[in-house]
């Protein structure tokens, strides 16, 4: 058996998309971005927020942003050969995209942008391909590419962005109507361009495999 000295973190997951060999590992001091958020605007000091890569086999344990009180890293993104954090330091009104070289080991700043021009951290995450900074606001229905072009669209109500490919976002949409015996469940993947059309509805759903490849589940 081997043993990986975490600091704490007992729950890894494999870092998306595309690669088998990296995984990490995040503690949640303040929950999640933008809980961590609110909790600055109300005053309280922020932790730093740990966060680790893993690569398998070997299990050599990475940290690329050292524990900063008042920075907190969001869960990584895996994209041609690299891994690329966000990174919100919310003393410096600061957004950052990391890069971890999966070769050299070394990290470097990739992009800085000030946190307060974006609404707040509601879903504000990373998604490839290719890498591409993103927020969506579940209660108003705000979908936003910030970075590194800029887009702006109001969704339906049961729509979630959950990939780019290209110049492709894919979007669920989730249905239900009747009740009891008769409830019916089912989803649909929605194709919009750059411009935010609709160009493609997919019934079920459409997943990137770690090969790159498209998989269309019905």
């Amino acid at each position: 058996m081997k043993t990986i000295e975490t600091n704490g973190i007992t729950y890894l997951e494999l870092i998306p998309y595309g690669t088998d060999e990296w995984y990490y590992g995040i503690s949640y001091e303040h929950g999640d971005l933008y809980e961590a958020e609110e909790v600055f605007k109300d005053g309280h000091e922020i932790e730093g927020r740990n966060l680790i890569l893993i690569h398998y086999p070997d299990g050599e344990v990475y940290r690329p942003v050292q524990k900063t009180q008042g920075v907190y890293p969001a869960e990584p993104v895996y994209y041609g050969g690299s891994i690329y954090i966000l990174n919100v330091d919310f003393p410096k009104d600061l957004i950052q995209i990391l890069k971890f070289d999966c070769d050299s080991r070394g990290i470097a700043v990739i992009e800085e942008l000030p946190l307060s021009s974006i609404k707040n951290c509601y879903n504000l995450q990373l998604n490839t391909a290719p890498l591409t900074l993103t927020r969506q606001c579940v209660g108003t229905n705000e979908f936003e590419i910030i970075w590194p072009e800029k887009l702006q669209l109001d969704l339906g109500d049961h729509d979630s962005f959950y990939l780019r490919d290209g110049d492709k976002l894919y979007f669920s949409r989730w249905y239900e109507e009747g009740d009891d015996a008769d409830y019916r469940y089912w989803e649909e993947t929605i194709v919009r361009n750059l411009e935010g059309k609709i160009i493609e509805v997919y019934p079920g759903d459409i997943r990137k495999m770690p090969n790159g490849e498209m998989w269309h589940i019905k």
